[in-house]
C-alpha cells in the first residue's frame, strides 16, 4: 500500500493506495510534512484533488478501493452519484436504497465514508438543511458546501 500527504486548503491530506486504486483519502487534524515523491499510483489522485481545490474539476475519475460492507459500498455508490453543487438528505439516501427506517444506517455509513471529497458525503445534509455532523468537522462541510455552490459571488477584488 502506498502512501503520500498533501496540503490542502483545508489541512493537510493523507492519501492510500495502490494497483487495485484508491482506498482512502482522508483529512488529517494535524500539521504534516508534504510527500515529496508521489508514488506513481497515488499521482492521479493527487493532480484531481489539486485540480478540485482550483475550482477547475468537478467530477473525480479515479479508480476506487475502499474497504468496507456491502452495505457501506452501496451508501458509497449512492454518495458518488450525488452531483456537484447539490445536496441530498439521508431519508433521501435511505429512500434511493429502498428502506426508509435505514436512516441510522444511511448516516453511520456515510460517516465511514474513507474517501474524503472523491465520494462525497459532505453533500448530504439533514432533512431540514442543517449541516448535522461530518467525520472531517463542520467547518470543512461548510466550506466545502460553499466552494461547490453554483450561485456563489465572484469577487471584483
Amino acid at each position: 500500500m502506498e502512501s503520500c500527504i498533501i496540503n490542502t486548503p483545508l489541512g493537510f491530506t493523507k492519501i492510500l493506495g495502490d494497483t487495485e486504486g484508491i482506498s482512502e483519502v482522508t483529512v488529517l487534524n494535524s500539521v504534516e510534512k508534504e510527500t515529496d515523491v508521489i508514488p506513481d499510483e497515488l499521482e492521479d489522485a493527487v493532480i484531481q484533488l489539486r485540480e478540485y481545490f482550483e475550482g477547475v474539476r468537478q467530477n473525480f475519475d479515479l479508480k476506487l478501493n475502499p474497504q468496507g460492507t456491502d452495505f457501506q459500498k452501496s451508501v458509497w455508490q449512492l454518495l458518488e452519484a450525488i452531483p456537484f453543487g447539490k445536496t441530498i438528505s439521508y431519508l433521501e439516501l435511505s429512500k434511493q436504497l429502498g428502506d426508509i427506517k435505514a436512516i441510522r444506517a444511511v448516516a453511520n455509513a456515510n460517516g465511514k465514508n474513507p474517501l474524503w471529497i472523491v465520494v462525497p458525503c459532505h453533500r448530504v445534509i439533514g432533512s431540514d438543511g442543517s449541516l448535522t455532523g461530518y467525520a472531517g468537522g463542520l467547518h470543512r462541510k461548510k466550506w466545502l458546501l460553499e466552494h461547490e455552490d453554483p450561485y456563489k459571488q465572484q469577487s471584483l477584488f
